[in-house]
């Protein structure tokens, strides 16, 4: 299973804020948001291709062909600014 947190924008529009997910078949970052957006219209659109939000894994900056496996931590959020 992955450990799958959203933050922010995405929790509130989503309504969930942590989840355990099976590890998807392509164990990639990109296989799983594939698979989040499938469950619906607000999943697709609120994780759609070209959308401000990052991905760490493991509490690492990931990238759409990082490799997954049992255990991991997956965060999704927007962008962080600051000041």
């Amino acid at each position: 299973m992955l450990k799958v947190l959203f933050f922010a924008s995405l929790r509130e529009r989503l309504g969930v804020g942590e989840e355990s997910i099976p590890v998807p078949a392509m164990a990639t970052v990109a296989g799983l948001l594939n698979i989040l957006r499938q469950r619906g219209e607000d999943w697709a659109d609120a994780l759609a291709e070209g959308k401000r939000w990052r991905v760490a894994v493991n509490q690492d900056m990931a990238q759409a062909d990082t490799a997954l496996k049992a255990g991991d931590e997956v965060a999704i959020f927007p962008p962080v600014t600051g000041g």
